[in-house]
């Protein structure tokens, strides 16, 4: 790993630790490519690989749902277990965040906290090598 791309991990690691501390009851969160390769993740009690890919499937079918459908481009997906949710943001065309959250979680400043935080992720993966946001992800480390 080069070390402006683990500059970059770091910066995203970082803004899932800010995520999980902005939410409570949030176990955790991952970014993973959309083909299910994990970039970096903040997930104490679960495998990463294993969620990346199926968090790769799920959004496979969302976005075909989406297609069908006339609704555009995915964006979003929650589901809701009985044990909690696990919920998929676009972060930018080509990663995915996914946040795993308890039943008691206020679903709303999930979505709120995470679209934010999906969005700033996408500048840093999005970004050219040697771009203020990449240098910024750098200093941070």
């Amino acid at each position: 790993m080069t070390s402006e791309t683990e500059a970059i991990a770091s910066g995203i690691r970082d803004e899932l630790r800010a995520l999980r501390a902005h939410i409570r009851h949030l176990h955790g969160g991952m970014v993973a490519s959309a083909d299910g390769m994990v970039i970096a993740h903040d997930l104490p009690d679960i495998e990463p690989d294993g969620l990346a890919a199926l968090t790769a499937a799920a959004i496979g079918v969302a976005k075909r749902l989406t297609d069908a459908t006339g609704q555009g481009g995915f964006e979003e997906s929650l589901t809701r277990g009985s044990r909690g949710y696990i919920a998929a943001y676009a972060a930018g065309d080509r990663a995915v965040l996914t946040a795993v959250a308890g039943p008691e979680t206020n679903v709303g400043r999930l979505h709120l906290q995470a679209r934010r935080t999906a969005a700033r992720i996408a500048t840093l993966l999005d970004a050219p090598p040697g771009s203020p946001a990449n240098q910024r992800a750098a200093i941070a480390d």
